[in-house]
């Protein structure tokens, strides 16, 4: 991996992998939902959406049809603290690609008509969201979670909200935010140095600084949401404080996530499905934040079993919190991490991908070596003091379904 950084400022982070034919390409943006207030929550999913529906030199149509006459794909999220926009294409058509990424990313148009289309295609996929419980559930935990910190704004935004913004809520949005010092390009495949004649050619003119945008670190609150919903199964998330992305335990937390609900031969995967069949999806996961993280643990189930699921869940989390992880878990998790690790790095966007959030948030890189050596070096002690931190405070809470009435007499305390 090579860091570069242009004169005016911008990072550029590049990998090159010469046995392939195709090139990954981002334009990183450090801007998400963290970086909003109550007045404009939403406004980093819009500005994303809007930087697709043409520029000056190009149509919305004309984007889509260049991407699909090269055989590359195109496309842009939205995170909690970072916006990503990228392409994959064939190595030869890197060229094209990054011209006119750039081009959305400083000649976007903004034009009225297609933003208020815009408005609209946002507003569907929030219904089309609100119409999905097990995804709402995880926005509404880290809601419960967090109160009224940024980190609990929900990525789409409020219609309220979207409806009161402008062409220049935008503009300005992105001048404040959209600066060299908040963005990070980033790209892996088959590239060598002269792809930063190519970068130089399309940013060297990037000059909207800006100082570093401060942000609160936010604090665990153990709240609790539930949504009325008429719903087949009762969707619930519980959620305790995890880890920060730097930290020095977080490959012990992916370790215990892993024994806990992170696949097939987790406890809670073989308790609750395999061995009782209550649930046809369970699992867990840690979400890391600049500064701060969740665990967080996920079981959709009928509204005649919610009682038992979460009793099944208790049993396992006490059992994890008196007992611990055993040494042949953290040998098998150790090599599941690994191989993830290792197949993870055979593709193009998972390279460009983790160096470039890796930049933007903590502009630290480790080799795959180094990455193998800080996995192996967890130890039973680590994984204890994770468990330890984990089950120290109550749980945060939600629930989407028809009635609230099983959950009602559950204590979010009883691991304390």
């Amino acid at each position: 991996m090579k860091k570069i950084i242009l004169d005016n400022g911008l990072r550029v982070v590049m990998e090159e992998i010469p046995t392939c034919r195709s090139v990954a390409f981002g334009i990183w943006v450090k801007t998400g939902s963290r970086n909003e207030t109550p007045d404009n929550n939403g406004i980093s999913h819009f500005i994303e959406h809007m930087l697709f529906k043409g520029t000056d030199r190009y149509s919305a149509r004309e984007i889509a049809d260049i991407f699909d006459g090269i055989g590359g794909n195109v496309n842009a999220f939205t995170s909690k603290e970072y916006t990503c926009y990228y392409a994959k294409v064939l190595d030869d058509h890197l060229p094209q690609a990054v011209e006119v990424l750039a081009d959305m990313f400083f000649r976007s148009m903004l034009d009225p008509a297609d933003m208020s289309k815009e408005r609209n295609v946002i507003l569907e996929e929030i219904s089309m969201y609100e119409d999905t419980p097990d995804d709402l559930v995880h926005d509404l935990v880290a809601k419960a979670a967090y109160e009224d910190h940024p980190l609990g704004y929900s990525i789409l935004g409020l219609e309220k909200r979207l409806k009161a913004m402008d062409p220049n809520s935008l503009r300005q949005y992105m001048g404040s935010h959209y600066t060299v010092e908040n963005t990070v390009i980033s790209l892996a495949g088959n590239i060598n140095e002269q792809v930063l004649d190519l970068i130089r050619k399309h940013f060297d003119g990037f000059d909207n600084h800006g100082e570093k945008i401060a942000v609160s670190k936010p604090s665990f609150k153990d709240g609790f949401i539930y949504h009325k919903k008429k719903a087949e199964q009762n969707h619930i998330c519980l959620s305790l404080p995890g880890y920060q992305i730097a930290h020095e335990h977080k490959y012990a937390m992916v370790l215990l996530n892993n024994i806990i609900g992170g696949g097939m031969s987790s406890r809670l995967f073989q308790e609750i499905r395999e061995k009782r069949g209550l649930a046809y999806s369970v699992f867990s996961y840690h979400s890391s934040y600049l500064d701060s993280g969740l665990f967080t643990i996920y079981a959709g189930t009928a509204p005649a079993q919610t009682e038992e699921v979460l009793q099944v869940t208790m049993d396992v989390l006490n059992e994890v919190k008196s007992q611990g992880m055993t040494e042949d878990e953290l040998r098998r998790g150790k090599e599941q991490l690994k191989g993830s690790l290792i197949l993870s790095l055979e593709s193009t966007s998972s390279r460009m991908n983790r160096i470039g959030k890796n930049e933007l948030m903590t502009a630290k890189h480790h080799t795959l070596d180094e990455l193998i050596a800080s996995i192996e070096q967890v130890s039973l002690i680590q994984v204890q003091q994770v468990i330890n931190y984990l089950f120290a405070q109550p749980f945060a809470m939600s629930m989407v379904g028809s009635s609230d009435k099983t959950i009602a007499s559950f204590r979010r305390d009883q691991l304390v």
